[in-house]
């Protein structure tokens, strides 16, 4: 059964041939979420795998996490397990598994007693008996037993978020200071042999990088993780430094990992809707990593380019842009991309753009991303809005709360990092 999200945005005001892309960008978001749910990645991963001869135990951790566990229950015999997802994300019971939410995107206790049980569970293993392990998304905060004080754990964390740090440099200080990420988790489970399904929601989608690589070994060192505490100016509590100098595993040979799905995916099957649209569709990149307000203007300017081609055209782009964060305002940065486009987009009655989070949430609020087009800017400025102000404060949320330019889909039951797009329904004029 199709799932279905509600979304939010302008409506009523008619200019045109913008109202006809104003109601292709739900269409096309709508298909690419469709597309990405993780359950027949799960089953396509687990097609023809043999888990005879032992017990099976089953560790999901992730925003995806249910549903993963859900269609895994469907193709194989599980004895056991733990499903860990974030708070709202979980519909449900799953006999016979113990489901728990915890805290995203900071660890709270409510994920590390999850994750004890996780580690009660596969205590004592033998060769004959199996781990299966799904992340997406949100495991590298969810599946976590910290080897400080959580709250030196979580500071960290903060920090590294607050100052727009990478992933991979995120990673690289987690990994040290869990006893369970960077591989560790496999170990915990030796001699059993523990098989990875892994949605990627990280840029490049390696399994070392997805939650943290919980049973993939480490290519990262002491010194990426201690470079990336200076890089980013963040102090190194005393507690935290004997860790951050303790190598992880290089070598898992009990382990094996398949990515089943990721941002590439996200990307096609948008690309494939805006196609069935009538629009000639370019994927600009399934690898965005840059500011958020810079994809913003890109975007824009692609817009300025191309909107008077007399070509209904489509732009799409994926992957996890940066904020960093020097304000005290409310939003994330699919919200920073719409709110940074909506300048160079003003008066284009052709252009719209929309950028959202597959997961259904966007940084710290409620919204999965926000949705511009030619009017915006008028709209702002008529509610009073600054968007300069706002993207200085980092306060996309309440600018484009204003105009009602927020896009809402609640929990979504995957994640596969971000979508933007700019779509055009041109005018005739000169060519793109």
């Amino acid at each position: 059964m199709a799932t279905k999200w509600r979304s939010a945005a302008r409506a009523g005001r008619a200019r045109g041939v913008g109202m006809g892309v104003n109601r292709d960008w739900e269409t096309v978001m709508a298909a690419a979420l469709e597309r990405c749910q993780p359950g027949e990645a799960v089953r396509r991963a687990l097609a023809g795998r043999d888990f005879s001869g032992g017990q099976l135990m089953l560790v999901a951790a992730g925003k995806a996490a249910f549903r993963m566990a859900e269609a895994a229950l469907q193709v194989v015999r599980v004895d056991k397990g733990v499903v860990i997802t974030k708070y709202g994300h979980a519909p449900g019971a799953l006999p016979p598994l113990e489901v728990y939410e915890a805290g995203h995107p900071v660890p709270d206790e409510n994920g590390y007693r999850a994750t004890e049980r996780a580690l009660e569970m596969v205590r004592g293993l033998t060769e004959r008996d199996h781990v299966l392990l799904l992340i997406s998304g949100g495991g590298s905060a969810l599946f976590e037993s910290p080897l400080v004080k959580p709250e030196i754990l979580e500071a960290l964390t903060g920090a590294l978020l607050r100052s727009g740090a990478d992933i991979r440099s995120i990673n690289a200080v987690r990994k040290r200071l869990s006893a369970v990420k960077g591989g560790k988790f496999a170990l915990r489970c030796a001699p059993a042999h523990v098989t990875t399904i892994a949605l990627s929601d990280v840029v490049g989608g390696g399994p070392d990088a997805i939650a943290s690589g919980p049973a993939a070994p480490d290519p990262t060192t002491c010194q990426h993780a201690l470079a990336a505490l200076k890089r980013y100016s963040v102090e190194i509590p005393e507690e935290a430094l004997p860790h951050l100098l303790t190598e992880t595993p290089k070598a898992l040979p009990n382990a094996d990992c398949v990515v089943a799905g990721g941002v590439a995916e996200l990307c096609e099957a948008a690309a494939l809707r805006c196609r069935g649209l009538g629009y000639e569709t370019l994927i600009l990149t399934d690898s965005l990593d840059c500011e958020a307000r810079e994809a913003g203007r890109f975007l824009a300017a692609i817009a300025r380019r191309c909107h008077e081609s007399g070509r209904k055209l489509a732009f799409l782009a994926g992957g996890e842009t940066v904020v960093h964060v020097a304000g005290k305002g409310l939003g994330g940065r699919n919200q920073e991309i719409a709110l940074a486009a909506a300048e160079g987009i003003r008066g284009l009655d052709d252009a719209l753009v929309f950028s959202f989070g597959s997961d259904g949430t966007d940084g710290p609020t409620d919204a999965a991303g926000g949705v511009v087009d030619g009017g915006s800017m008028d709209d702002l400025e008529r509610a009073g809005v600054s968007p300069e102000a706002a993207l200085r404060n980092n306060d996309a949320y309440h600018a484009l709360s204003a105009i009602g330019a927020l896009i809402f889909t609640g929990p979504t039951g995957t994640n596969v990092n971000d979508l933007s797009a700019l779509l055009i329904n041109g005018k005739e004029g000169k060519s793109c």
